[in-house]
């Protein structure tokens, strides 16, 4: 697969200083931002989940999938450059070799949330009894419909 940046070489550039807004959490914008170079931070609910600075990385693609608000902050760290993708669903829709690169990174993310969280339950195997937001959200992860039946 060709490189990310590559299939963004004809889209606007934007700059955001660091300790700026990139994407803020609760919002919807529809666009997508494409990592050139600098440090990203992701922030949700006042909790710092990740630091980002591989050139090539994408934010806002769940909020653009799914139709929703941004579920984290994107801020920079320092100052950044990224591709603007602004009308971000019809963008992959006709171009389908970044919508299979966003579409392996989620697989990626899954796989590795997934072992993860499969790790905190055994660690946990014997120790409490008071797991179950684990097991649910485990449970919602290999059937999100059967999940969604248990918690109504």
């Amino acid at each position: 697969m060709a490189d990310i940046l590559d299939y963004c070489a004809d889209l606007a550039e934007v700059r955001f200083k660091s300790g700026q807004v990139m994407l803020p959490e609760g919002e919807r914008l529809g666009k997508l931002l494409v990592l050139i170079e600098g440090q990203v931070e992701v922030i949700r609910e006042r909790t710092q989940v990740t630091h980002v600075d591989e050139p090539g990385s994408i934010f806002g693609e769940m909020a653009v999938l799914l139709d929703m608000p941004h579920s984290a902050t994107v801020k920079a760290l320092s100052a950044v450059r990224a591709y603007e993708i602004p009308d971000a669903l019809t963008f992959l829709e006709t171009r389908p070799e970044m919508s299979l690169h966003i579409a392996t990174m989620l697989a990626r993310r899954l796989y590795y949330t997934t072992s993860y969280l499969v790790d905190l339950q055994q660690q946990a195997a014997g120790k409490r009894q008071d797991l179950d937001l684990v097991d649910q959200i485990l449970s919602s992860l290999v059937d999100p419909a059967e999940a969604g039946k248990k918690r109504k």
